[in-house]
């Protein structure tokens, strides 16, 4: 099992629809900020893959799942883990939590491509800090 990344997060407002449940779509930022924190424990950041790598990271696919409603002032925990890899592609599997109560999961098929798009391999950087999160046992 590789390592897994918790990212905790607090329901605002704004984050709700008028009942004061979460609306669906803000499930899917949740699930961004979580993975561009993944990032970050990598000691990296869009702006250092983009500006000395062109390199971007982008959503090919989600595949997600509501289980149970979030509300307003909800503290939720986003776990993120590393499913798969290769030279140009990042599968991950990443659940939302409130306390024990599962609310939302997701598989998320990450792509790196260049400033006009077009799919490339990964740099070497990255690459080697994912092999890294693999190696780790919990």
């Amino acid at each position: 099992m590789t390592k897994e990344f918790i990212f905790k997060v607090k329901v605002y407002y704004e984050d709700t629809d008028a009942g004061g449940i979460v609306y669906y779509a803000n499930y899917l930022k949740f699930l961004e900020r979580a993975r561009t924190e993944l990032i970050y424990e990598l000691n990296l950041n869009h702006k250092i893959l983009k500006e000395k790598y062109d390199t971007y990271i982008i959503v090919r696919s989600c595949n997600i799942q509501y289980k149970k409603p979030g509300f307003f002032e909800d503290y939720l925990n986003i776990y993120t883990r590393l499913i798969d890899y290769t030279s140009s592609q990042i599968v991950v599997n990443q659940e939302i939590k409130r306390k024990k109560d599962l609310i939302v999961t997701a598989k998320v098929q990450l792509v790196t491509v260049n400033n006009k798009g077009k799919p490339i391999k990964m740099p070497n950087i990255l690459i080697n800090q994912l092999k890294l999160i693999n190696s780790i046992i919990d």
